[in-house]
C-alpha cells in the first residue's frame, strides 16, 4: 500500500510570529516532527514541504520521511502542494494532506484511512458537527485535479466545492479534527489541552 502524507511547512507563520515547525508540542518534540511520527506510525511516508526561510528544519525530520525545499513559497499554499505532489510517485493509492499546523493523534489518522478503504472514496474528511475539518485524503483517481489547482481558483477549495456531494465524510466527537494554529494564543490553549 502506498500512502503518502504532504505537510505544508513552508509558510512564513506571519501571524504566530515564530516559525510553526520549531514550535514545541509534546515531549521533547516540535509541532513538525510530532506530525511526521504520527503518519509514519499509521504506514504513511511523510512529505515535508518546507521554503527556503526554514528550509534548516530538514534536520528535524525523522528517519522515513522524505523533504522536499519550495522555493516559491511566498507565492501561496498551493505552490508547496504542487511541489509535494511532484515529488510522489504518480501510482500513489491514498495521499493525505496536512498543514504543520493541524496537529492530529495517529487514531484519526487511522480512523480516517480505514473509512477511506471501506468506501473506495474518492476524498474522505473528518467532520465534527458537521462541520470539515484537515487532513483530507485522497485516492489516486484524483491525481489529475491535484495537480490542475491553481492559487487564483484558491487551490484545494475548488477541488472540495466541485467534488463536494462525493466527500465521505467521517464525524468525529472531538473537535481536534478543527484545530488551525494560526495564533499565540490558540497554539497555548491547544498545548494545555495536548499535554
Amino acid at each position: 500500500m502506498t500512502q503518502f502524507a504532504i505537510i505544508l511547512a513552508a509558510g512564513a507563520s506571519t501571524r504566530m510570529g515564530t516559525c510553526k515547525t520549531s514550535l514545541p508540542w509534546g515531549e521533547g518534540k516540535t509541532l513538525l516532527t510530532y506530525q511526521i511520527e504520527q503518519w509514519l506510525s499509521v504506514d504513511f511516508t511523510p512529505l515535508v514541504v518546507l521554503g527556503s526561510h526554514n528550509s534548516y528544519r530538514q534536520k528535524d525530520c525523522p528517519i522515513g520521511s522524505l523533504t522536499v525545499i519550495n522555493p516559491h513559497s511566498k507565492v501561496g499554499k498551493t505552490t508547496s502542494l504542487l511541489t509535494g505532489l511532484q515529488n510522489i510517485p504518480a501510482d500513489f493509492e491514498v495521499l493525505a494532506i496536512s498543514a504543520v499546523d493541524q496537529p492530529r493523534k495517529a487514531e484519526i489518522y487511522q480512523t480516517l484511512l480505514q473509512a477511506h478503504k471501506d468506501n473506495s472514496a474518492l476524498i474522505t474528511a473528518p467532520t465534527y458537527e458537521g462541520k470539515m475539518g484537515h487532513p483530507l485524503l485522497f485516492g489516486n483517481d484524483m491525481r489529475s485535479h491535484l495537480q490542475n489547482i491553481r492559487e487564483e481558483t484558491f487551490g484545494l477549495r475548488q477541488i472540495i466545492k466541485e467534488f463536494y456531494s462525493v466527500i465521505h465524510q467521517v464525524e468525529f466527537n472531538n473537535p481536534s479534527v478543527l484545530i488551525d494554529i494560526n495564533t499565540q494564543e490558540t497554539y497555548k490553549y491547544q498545548l494545555r489541552i495536548f499535554e
